[in-house]
């Protein structure tokens, strides 16, 4: 090993190139300045003294600096002013999708609302047609019974003039008559088809318009029922209720048409299938029945087998 290894050097750091450059180039531009001054002067004039302030290195690095002290500054402004733009749009986003959020939530009551008010008023209605209902066919059964009455008034006092004979014969009549209706009828051919389509709806519903399969008005069983043995039916209770020919209550025939009200403008319409029963669709709450002549008493009835 060298005994200088350990001398620390006393040299001067060696200056860049570009710093060597600089100063080389002022002191030049400067002493050439001198150089032109003394040549143009007179001999004997006096020497100009001139201080000429020479930029530093140390200065052209300051500026430097702060230009790139200014500039960071900037993008650090642009950049809080992006990120505030940024939180700004994020919030207007949140605050819109909550709108829209409330703006459904208070559309769907309403819709639920305006569902349950129609559900509402379509029961009261049912209800409504179903109560006229009733009071019509109480009011058509109070007709009934006072016009037999009437009629039995006049067959009372027409056979007080007849001889015993004739009384006798009449009552032995009405008991036939009597044991009649009450007899059970098997109905055949076409009559079994309609009754045994009409018995196979019992327990469907009831709807107004309603033609089957599985829902039905009482014109639209009818309708149907007749519709299985080749005939065709008007859909009308008013206008089935006008086909064929009347026939009275004591006799009746299974597949007859039983109708409430007027022959030509009845409001409802069954199916007779023997044994004083009849099939019809009544209404909303019963649906589809077999019931008893007593249950509601037909006002007449129509055959068109």
């Amino acid at each position: 090993m060298s005994h200088t290894a350990h001398i620390p050097s006393h040299r001067k750091p060696r200056r860049s190139a570009s710093k060597l450059a600089l100063r080389a180039g002022v002191a030049g531009g400067v002493l050439g300045t001198i150089a032109v001054a003394g040549a143009a002067g007179p001999a004997n004039a006096e020497p100009v003294t001139e201080t000429i302030e020479m930029p530093t290195l140390g200065s052209l690095e300051t500026a430097g600096l702060a230009s790139a002290v200014a500039a960071s500054a900037e993008a650090s402004q642009q950049e809080a002013l992006d990120q505030s733009l940024q939180t700004q749009e994020n919030a207007a986003l949140q605050q819109a999708a909550k709108e829209a959020k409330t703006a459904k939530a208070e559309a769907d009551r309403k819709a639920a609302a305006e569902r349950a008010e129609k559900a509402a008023r379509l029961k009261a209605e049912q209800e409504r047609q179903e109560a006229e209902e009733r009071a019509s066919r109480d009011r058509e059964r109070t007709r009934l019974v006072a016009a037999s009455a009437s009629t039995s008034s006049d067959s009372s006092n027409s056979s007080d003039d007849n001889d015993s004979s004739s009384s006798s014969s009449s009552s032995d009549s009405g008991s036939s008559a009597g044991s009649s209706d009450s007899e059970t009828q098997a109905p055949s051919g076409s009559a079994a088809s309609i009754v045994a389509f009409a018995r196979a709806q019992v327990g469907d519903a009831y709807v107004r318009g309603g033609t089957g399969p599985n829902s039905w008005d009482c014109s639209g069983l009818v309708q149907a029922a007749y519709r299985q043995a080749g005939i065709d039916l008007p859909r009308i209770s008013s206008d089935q209720s006008s086909m064929g020919t009347s026939v009275s209550l004591s006799n009746l025939q299974p597949g007859d048409i039983l109708y409430w009200g007027s022959r030509s403008g009845s409001y409802h319409v069954a199916i007779y299938v023997g044994g004083g029963m009849y099939v019809g669709a009544q209404n909303t709450s019963t649906g589809v029945v077999e019931r008893s002549l007593d249950w509601d008493t037909p006002s007449g009835a129509v055959r068109i087998l």
